[in-house]
């Protein structure tokens, strides 16, 4: 077995021990909402079905919670360290996702309903509401300077997923081609703040809370953020041609609603023939039927853009891989955040 295969292995239990870590903490907090904010917050967690009636084992990947745990072991501390974070950092990753399918339209997400299509856009804006806000009360609860600290950490990284989100939806009004057309870089800085702002508030909280200093956090807070850069990439990849059964997305769903992403402004910026008559079918008059949404996912491919998408992956792994060697850290936890970067990207759905 290569060490590669030997990670891939390793990485399922690592996300595993940190969840484990993390969900008792997790559950507690949802308790103190109000409780129809609770209901939602459940479902929306994957806990529980429309009727509030459990769904055993369906509780998610758990990636940022096991950065939150990481961080701290990494920074020296305990994974207990970086429970408190990892619970604030999860409650406004839940909260985003709701907020986010709101302002998308989108009615389902991991094959369920969004909150908002089960319970009404009202009740879903204000859960939305209630787990931000629970989110910086937990950590205002922590004491003393690391509890200053770890408010700050989170309301920079908030601040910065509210401007990724504002340029991802302002893209939308932006024509494909021209001089205001969305360019890659413009995209990846979009994705390193939607994206990955938490992840890398997600490993920093955790370093933050072992009492690390600033160097080490902010280190770790790179690391999150090329990570989710990475991880954007491949979304948009799936978001193209991923399997149906298990995004649980249509085939070609970002291209159905004419959604900027990484591969498509990758293919349009080349200069290969293909790119200009992929243009003209993203610019032609109405909505593409399902034979243009086939042809114009081959046009990507041909233009190169999946090949760039794959690219712009791999280096932002690269870059995590070298902002995790520029300090120092635990060496245990070090080798188990080298283990979880290319697993998060390396998916299927």
């Amino acid at each position: 077995m290569t060490l590669s295969t030997t990670r891939q292995a390793a990485a399922p239990q690592i996300l595993d021990r940190c969840r484990e870590l993390v969900r008792p903490a997790l559950v507690e907090s949802v308790r103190r909402l109000h409780p129809w904010h609770a209901e939602t917050a459940a479902f929306s967690l994957g806990w529980s079905g429309v009727d509030g009636a459990p769904v055993p084992g369906s509780q998610g990947k758990g990636v940022r919670q096991a950065l939150a745990v990481l961080g701290a072991e990494a920074a020296g501390g305990s994974g207990l360290d970086g429970v408190t974070g990892a619970v604030a950092v999860e409650l406004v990753h839940t909260f985003s996702l709701i907020h986010d399918d709101i302002m998308d339209g989108d009615e389902t997400r991991r094959r369920r309903p969004t909150v908002w299509k089960a319970y009404g856009t009202g009740p879903a804006v204000l859960t939305g509401d209630a787990l931000f806000a629970l989110a910086v009360r937990i950590l205002t609860e922590v004491p003393g300077a690391r509890g200053t600290a770890a408010v700050r950490q989170l309301s920079g990284a908030l601040g910065d997923l509210v401007h990724g989100q504002a340029q991802d939806l302002l893209f939308e009004s932006r024509p494909w081609t021209g001089p205001e057309a969305v360019l890659p870089h413009e995209y990846r800085a979009m994705a390193t703040h939607k994206t990955g702002s938490l992840l890398g508030c997600a490993a920093a909280l955790g370093a933050v809370l072992a009492g690390a200093p600033a160097p080490t956090a902010d280190a770790l807070d790179r690391v999150g953020r090329h990570l989710g850069v990475a991880f954007q990439a491949v979304d948009d990849l799936l978001g193209i041609w991923g399997d149906p059964q298990i995004t649980g997305k249509p085939v070609h769903s970002d291209l159905r609603r004419l959604k900027k992403t990484f591969p498509v402004l990758a293919a349009l910026a080349s200069d290969h023939p293909a790119a200009r008559r992929l243009e003209a079918l993203l610019t032609g008059a109405g909505p593409l039927d399902e034979a243009g949404l086939r042809r114009a996912a081959e046009l990507v491919d041909e233009a190169g853009g999946h090949r760039a998408t794959v690219t712009e992956a791999r280096e932002h792994l690269r870059a995590a891989r070298a902002c995790l060697d520029g300090v120092e850290l635990h060496e245990g936890a070090r080798g188990e955040l080298l283990t979880l970067i290319p697993f998060l990207v390396d998916r299927t759905g």
